[in-house]
């Protein structure tokens, strides 16, 4: 495994904490760059030659495959690329691998994106829309109901160990009323959640911005 330095460039939002989780749990080195969104750092020129599509989190590793620095941007394709570097939290068999990976992509392509639109039609939006509300109250609630039904016959989202899929989707989920649901009405996700919450790596995380 390599170690060399990386180069975090990160905010206090759930796909920021994915990637501040990841690096406590592998103990790869970092060094922290904020970027406040609410300053729309995100926006300025020197940002945008790291990450073009202008949202945090990224990373460069100074000691990339190569040898050389290598930058990476969106949080799945971090997640992937360290725990490629760091042979943790990503199974090597195929079939353990698979359901890994299928359930990275499941809160990529549904769980950030929905819960995205939930709190912003909430809590954001300059008018408020009932219809955009209750849609994506319920689409919440609907993910809330897969997610429970898997982690009822698995320990985690991936399988038998913790991965980069609970990883990626906990701090999305962590606080269901947030989203207008009932965590009583996810008994599994609600043990999930807390179980992953008292992990002394994800404690650690949580504080990384506060230094």
């Amino acid at each position: 495994m390599k170690t060399g330095m990386i180069d975090l460039y990160t905010w206090g939002t759930p796909n920021g904490h994915k990637i501040h989780i990841m690096l406590e749990e592998t103990g790869l080195p970092y060094r922290l760059h904020k970027v406040n969104i609410g300053a729309r750092e995100q926006f300025s020129p020197e940002y945008v030659k790291i990450n073009p599509n202008s949202k945090i989190p990224a990373i460069v590793d100074q000691d990339g495959p190569d040898g050389g620095p290598v930058t990476i941007f969106e949080s799945g394709a971090i997640l992937f690329y360290l725990a490629e570097k760091s042979g943790k939290l990503l199974p090597a068999a195929d079939e353990p691998r698979a359901r890994v990976l299928e359930w990275l992509m499941f809160q990529m392509g549904n769980i950030g994106p929905m819960f995205g639109q939930c709190y912003h039609f909430k809590s954001s939006a300059p008018e408020r829309i009932p219809y955009a509300i209750d849609r994506y109250t319920r689409e919440v609630g609907r993910l809330y109901a897969v997610m429970d039904k898997r982690l009822s016959k698995s320990a985690w989202l991936g399988g038998d160990e913790f991965s980069i899929a609970d990883i990626a989707t906990w701090p999305w989920t962590k606080n269901p009323s947030a989203y207008d649901q009932n965590p009583d009405d996810f008994p599994h996700v609600k043990a999930w959640i807390k179980k992953i919450g008292e992990r002394p790596t994800v404690k650690r995380a949580l504080r990384v911005l506060d230094a």
